[in-house]
């Protein structure tokens, strides 16, 4: 079992001591969130609140994943970065597939690409990208980054994307893990089929037991059950060490684990984030590991 810190939407200066922290604690892995913009007026609602209400975001701060994961892997030497999730259909592969490979050559292959469609329909307008058909040009982009990932020249030719022969420099020693994030059957479908993994964003425990059988379904069904496969998951489970340990039977690889309500609870002190960093490491991740 791996075990990842969440933290974000907090005080910018807290990432840098927080990383540090968490790798010398025994930690595996930072995950990062992604949000574009905040939109003056929308009527979109948020699928992982009960009433939908999304208000609770603005003026939170998102730091672009690209950019704070150079910044995080500069002082770290083992601990992993994680996107949960970048939200690929409003962006350009090519540029995605720039960005992705230089983080993953600046970290030492120390990054997770955790990828999904945004809920909302005014990241698409905003970004001036097609809101129909995101998931098939999703599963292009996909295609793509891995093109362009794996060094050398590569083109393309798609229903939504036609790409010349080109090459990106530096391309990273190891593919790039991309984890397919969403609990749509379309997502659990895209997982299964094409990504390195998946990622859960949390809820009720019976939905968790439904989609990791659902996935394991759709795994043999396109003959990938033999597949390495990352399952990346939210549960209570994760804050006891036999929680951890029945996660694991259950096939889960990956941990998130916060220590505060991100969305909707205040931030706190720098001081108390490092102690339940280290306290959460001795309590469960030394005792799992024993």
């Amino acid at each position: 079992m791996r075990f990842s810190f969440a933290e974000s939407m907090c005080d910018v200066t807290h990432y840098v001591p927080l990383a540090k922290t968490a790798e010398d604690a025994g930690w595996d892995s930072f995950v990062i969130p992604d949000s574009v913009c905040y939109p003056k007026t929308s009527d979109s609602k948020y699928p992982y609140t009960p009433d939908g209400e999304r208000e609770f975001l603005e003026d939170r701060p998102f730091i672009e994943p690209f950019s704070l994961i150079p910044a995080l892997g500069a002082v770290t030497s083992r601990l992993r970065f994680t996107t949960f999730v970048v939200k690929l259909p409003i962006r350009h592969p090519v540029l995605v597939a720039k960005s992705a490979s230089s983080v993953a050559v600046m970290t030492g292959d120390r990054f997770g690409f955790g990828v999904g469609l945004s809920p909302w329909p005014d990241d698409f307008r905003i970004m001036n990208a097609q809101w129909e058909h995101r998931g098939t040009r999703m599963d292009e982009m996909i295609e793509i980054i891995r093109g362009l990932c794996a060094g050398g020249f590569y083109e393309f030719r798609g229903r939504f994307y036609d790409l010349e022969a080109i090459k990106i420099c530096p391309t990273p020693a190891k593919p790039i893990p991309i984890l397919i994030g969403g609990h749509s059957e379309a997502a659990l479908k895209r997982a299964a089929r094409i990504g390195d993994g998946w990622m859960h964003a949390g809820g009720d425990p019976q939905a968790l037991e439904r989609y990791l059988k659902r996935l394991n379904e759709l795994r043999r069904e396109y003959g990938r059950e033999k597949t390495p496969f990352e399952n990346h998951v939210i549960s209570l489970d994760a804050y006891t060490a036999d929680g951890v340990r029945r996660l694991e039977d259950a096939g889960i690889t990956d941990v998130i684990v916060g220590f505060r309500d991100m969305y909707r609870g205040p931030d706190l002190p720098l001081q108390s984030k490092i102690d339940m960093l280290r306290q959460y490491a001795d309590t469960v991740i030394a005792r799992v590991r024993a």
